[in-house]
């Protein structure tokens, strides 16, 4: 008689999506890969600069915490990156890419610069301080604002739209830079008016400010109708309108909210701490705010800690090519590597590996 069974193979592992994982377990996993990662660092620095793999280590950490300049420093620069991370953070749980937070933050400065340069003369410091903000706000809103109603008019692609527009805004700040400066060198110097006053530190401002700007966005995205409301677009655009939700209302009003951030993140920038502005500015904050975004899954607070440690691991690897006197190329391949350990870990998190049982299956 022919035996109608056959044998089924199954593949060695498969990979499947895990229902739910303790945070411990989760947080567990990322110490490791970040352990993991400034391992491989340190390796790699004893066999490609001859380092010695504990002073490597004591490198980076002295770069952020071996003295009280350089831990003012990391503080400010944290919050700079936390700022621009907050603006985007709303439009990014809504499923909308806003690429353009550069673009953004530099009209802000923009606008604060050009306030101080035509109205520094004219008015108290108070109130020149209260105009710059007030000018950065609402060119950033605008300038956010502009790809939103594009998109919600005519369906254009919001990636392409927000990422030419940091090219547009580069170019404007470029023009004003001829403007002001007759002698054709672009360099405007510094403003001595529109300075943010010093409580304690110059830097402490600053900070108190982007604290209670995480607190604020936190609260717009849990607790207020708002927040539910871009939550639900970002889930489905038809599920959000079958239940009454004026989806496009919803997308130019928080592109309205994203830009603004971005402009505050501007002004802090010009009164706090250049006190001037260049095309390079944000200095590629703006992109860098989409990877602590992205870490940090959209929620604002854990935010303070990807914030942190991106800034850790940028101002790390300066330290490490000045005290070894190489290029910046290393110092970028160790954050690169600490960052893809990161990224990856997150396959772990979500998924899981299942492989094949030791008993074959049999079926008629």
């Amino acid at each position: 008689m022919r035996n109608n069974k056959t044998s089924v193979h199954e593949p060695l592992f498969h990979v499947v999506k895990r229902d739910t994982i303790p945070l411990w377990k989760s947080m567990l996993i990322r110490v490791i890969a970040v352990a993991a990662s400034l391992l491989v660092c340190s390796l790699l620095s004893m066999v490609l600069i001859k380092a010695n793999p504990i002073e490597f280590l004591e490198t980076l950490v002295d770069a952020t915490f071996g003295s009280e300049r350089r831990l003012w420093k990391f503080s400010k620069d944290a919050a700079v990156l936390l700022c621009i991370a907050l603006a985007i953070t709303p439009a990014f749980k809504m499923k909308f890419w806003n690429i353009g937070a550069e673009g953004q933050v530099l009209i802000g400065a923009l606008a604060s610069v050009a306030c101080a340069f035509y109205l520094g003369k004219s008015m108290p410091n108070w109130a020149l301080l209260i105009v710059m903000f007030v000018a950065a706000v609402i060119s950033g809103a605008i300038w956010g604002g502009i790809p939103a109603i594009f998109k919600a008019k005519w369906g254009t692609n919001e990636t392409l739209f927000t990422l030419m527009m940091n090219y547009a805004a580069s170019g404007i700040v470029a023009f004003f830079l001829v403007k002001w400066t007759p002698s054709g060198s672009s360099v405007l110097g510094e403003l001595k008016v529109g300075h943010l006053p010093e409580i304690v530190h110059p830097y402490l401002l600053i900070i108190l400010a982007v604290i209670a700007i995480t607190l604020f966005v936190f609260i717009y995205q849990s607790f207020t109708k708002h927040g539910y409301e871009l939550s639900v677009v970002g889930e489905s655009e038809n599920t959000a309108r079958y239940i009454g939700i004026n989806v496009k209302k919803v997308i130019i009003r928080t592109m309205l909210l994203s830009g603004a951030i971005c402009g505050i993140a501007g002004f802090l920038i010009v009164a706090g701490l250049d006190h001037s502005i260049t095309e390079t500015t944000v200095g590629g904050r703006g992109f860098t705010a989409i990877m602590v975004s992205w870490l940090a899954k959209f929620n604002p607070l854990v935010m303070i800690l990807t914030a942190a440690f991106v800034t850790f691991l940028n101002q790390g690897a300066s330290q490490i090519s000045t005290f070894f006197n190489i290029d910046s190329s290393f110092p970028s391949m160790v954050v690169g590597i600490v960052l893809f350990f990161i990224i990856g870990c997150e396959f772990f998190i979500n998924y899981k590996v299942k492989f094949r049982s030791t008993s074959k299956k049999e079926v008629k």
